[in-house]
């Protein structure tokens, strides 16, 4: 990222990083990635980054690892694994195939800070492109912008040459929203008193029926690296809140909430409920708390402790007077150690010189969200 490129080479390379998925062998029988510095080279990111393939041979963590261990640059790489998630349509909690919102369209938001050089892009509420990872890279890259949004947001990727889509949904994502549809109401005119609450009520049930996966409603993404010279990168996507009222922007492309990377100190990415991390800022206080010389874990579980501070509303809690919504923060430090910690006990994936795992948060409060 020491140069600006042209619309021909962004496009070139990035197609090339989405389809290194396909191409590349496993994580398993690689060399040990050098350590330079002290640096322990690793990957860190939600659970559904040891998960989906996209029909290739590896997850999006060990994509990552692979690429930056041989010398690729950290966002290259990270973007490479991200986008295995993006284009899997498997995973309903980003890009193609992602949840829709209250109308049946399918909006992204994605975000991507490069530490070396300090460079960021976003996009939110995008629709028709797959892979808004690299659209968001293409704002970090191509422009003096950090934030490009909605009908605008489409216009700058078809002009950096993306392909547009008319519909993003698969029959899966559709048949989950016409369900949805169904029990919220097929005419759609409940009493406003309650619509909001049956229209929250009836995807949660959802959830508990297991039509939706629990990660999923909130949807969402996070991955973040750092590399054996300690180049550290961060990207998050996402489709959004299932079922959200159009045009709504959680904390994903919005930088010190659902991502911040300081190169010298470390990054911080989360999912789950983004109101709650708008609110209270986490990545940047988790990032700034490590800073100061706290651990991960230390750094996240603080944040964790200031949003249920902050959660008030009684809508908002569940019966044990507690959050009742899911969050989690991915985090590593500019030595390479990292922690997943989380409002409940969830997982999340590593990926180092010993292989990809999927590995138990640490949780700030027993039991479920539900309780």
């Amino acid at each position: 990222m020491s140069r600006l490129i042209t619309r021909r080479e962004f496009v070139a390379t990035s197609a090339a990083a989405t389809g290194l998925a396909a191409t590349t062998s496993p994580v398993s029988g690689q060399a040990p990635a050098i350590r330079s510095g002290g640096v322990k080279p690793v990957v860190v990111a939600s659970a559904n980054g040891n998960r989906f393939k996209n029909g290739g041979p590896v997850t999006a963590v060990e994509k990552t690892f692979q690429m930056m261990t041989r010398g690729d640059d950290v966002l290259d790489a990270v973007i490479a694994g991200v986008t295995i998630c993006e284009l899997d349509p498997e995973d309903t909690s980003v890009g193609y195939g992602g949840l829709p919102n209250a109308n049946g369209v399918v909006q992204l938001d994605a975000s991507c800070m490069h530490g070396p050089t300090r460079r960021a892009g976003a996009v939110a509420c995008l629709e028709g492109v797959r892979t808004p990872s690299l659209v968001a890279k293409a704002v970090a890259e191509a422009t003096d912008h950090h934030l490009i949004v909605g009908r605008d947001a489409q216009a700058f990727a078809r002009t950096m040459g993306f392909t547009i889509e008319d519909d993003l949904n698969t029959e899966r994502s559709r048949s989950r929203w016409l369900e949805w549809k169904h029990r919220t109401d097929p005419e759609h005119y409940l009493d406003p008193k309650k619509r909001a609450q049956a229209w929250y009520d009836a995807g949660l049930q959802m959830v508990r029926e297991g039509l939706i996966d629990p990660g999923h409603y909130y949807g969402t993404l996070n991955m973040n690296a750092i590399t054996a010279k300690g180049e550290q990168c961060g990207v998050t996507s996402t489709s959004g809140l299932a079922w959200k009222i159009p045009g709504r922007v959680g904390d994903s492309p919005i930088f010190g909430a659902g991502l911040y990377v300081d190169n010298g100190v470390g990054a911080a990415g989360s999912t789950g409920r983004g109101e709650a991390n708008l609110y209270n800022v986490c990545s940047f206080l988790i990032v700034e708390h490590m800073r100061r010389g706290m651990a991960p874990k230390d750094a996240g579980l603080d944040a964790l402790r200031r949003v249920k501070a902050s959660t008030v509303e009684k809508r908002l809690l569940n019966a044990a007077g507690n959050p009742n919504f899911g969050l989690s923060f991915y985090i590593v430090n500019a030595r390479g150690e990292f922690a997943g910690v989380s409002m409940y006990a969830t997982t999340y994936a590593v990926c180092t010189e010993n292989g990809a795992q999927t590995l138990a948060t640490e949780a700030l409060l027993e039991g479920k969200a539900t309780d």
